[in-house]
């Protein structure tokens, strides 16, 4: 049908149109995507066309795997194409007889004239707006066709500049990684310091050697410990830029992604009981936050 890149990464939003004509119809299709979960493809048409319907989801669907998808279908009649006429053979007939009826109660024949039966309606139907879906898929195919390609170039666009800012924050967060891996092993040596100036503001004097603050110490350094969830982080920085140029659709694999990461950074706060890393901790989650947000964006 038309060329879609399938490594780029896709925006779930877009808008695409397309104009096609034959002989007898002139056809306009539009179509517009938003975020959704799930596909799902909702056609606006006229209701002659309700038998073509499934072709135009199944087109679709060939360029869209997630998305609501909007298809708005215009048909107008070309200019000089021939219209019919239909007539009511039955209702004229009724008509007819109605005025042989009417002459025989007041005493002399009537019979409707030409005039009488354009007036009276049914009679006589122009089928000028009537659709035969057949005959209208050969303009709105092509139409259709036009309007997803272009749908897919928005949606392309869209899902570079996506992923142009996802770099850029992953940058960001491993910044924020690595400031906690270059802060996080003097932790230790600090809340020894603070122990030793606890017990001197209390009076209480122990020899630095002594054992039983070396124990505390060392309790400590392995509570504090996020060496596992620094090592989690640099897994996950590399698997996100691995999704950003896979060749399927990644936007569920980033989102459950956007949830490890912001687990980590949380069990890094409430291991590191160090204000510092904390604020730190707080600066990565506000900026994952972001992504999280764009990432909802993601086909």
């Amino acid at each position: 049908m038309f060329d879609v890149h399938p490594l780029l990464m896709h925006s779930m939003t877009g808008f695409g149109r397309g104009l096609a004509a034959t002989d007898t119809w002139h056809a306009t299709v539009e179509i517009s995507s938003v975020n959704r979960k799930q596909a799902e493809v909702v056609v606006q048409a006229p209701r002659e066309l309700m038998e073509i319907e499934a072709r135009i989801r199944k087109a679709a669907l060939e360029t869209v795997s997630r998305g609501r998808v909007q298809v708005s279908i215009n048909l107008e009649r070309a200019a000089g194409a021939a219209a019919a006429i239909s007539v009511d053979s039955a209702l004229a007939h009724a008509f007819h007889n109605a005025f042989i009826e009417l002459g025989r109660k007041v005493g002399h024949p009537l019979l409707p004239t030409a005039a009488d039966y354009l007036r009276q309606p049914g009679i006589l139907t122009l089928s000028n707006g009537q659709i035969q879906a057949e005959e209208a898929w050969q303009a709105i195919k092509p139409a259709l066709n036009d309007a997803l390609s272009a749908l897919a170039t928005m949606r392309e666009t869209e899902g570079g500049h996506l992923k142009d800012d996802f770099l850029a924050r992953l940058e960001t967060l491993a910044g924020f990684a690595k400031t906690i891996a270059a802060d996080a092993p003097g932790r230790p040596l600090r809340q020894r310091e603070l122990l030793h100036k606890r017990l001197r503001d209390a009076g209480l004097e122990l020899d630095p050697a002594d054992e039983r603050v070396a124990r505390e110490i060392a309790l400590f350094a392995d509570r504090c410990d996020v060496s596992e969830e620094l090592t989690r982080l640099d897994s996950h920085f590399a698997k996100f830029r691995e999704y950003l140029d896979a060749a399927e659709p990644s936007g569920r694999a980033l989102d459950f992604l956007c949830q490890e990461l912001f687990r980590e950074f949380n069990t890094i706060g409430s291991k590191a009981n160090d204000a510092g890393i904390a604020q730190t901790v707080v600066e990565a989650k506000t900026e994952l936050e972001k992504i999280r947000e764009q990432v909802q964006n993601v086909e």
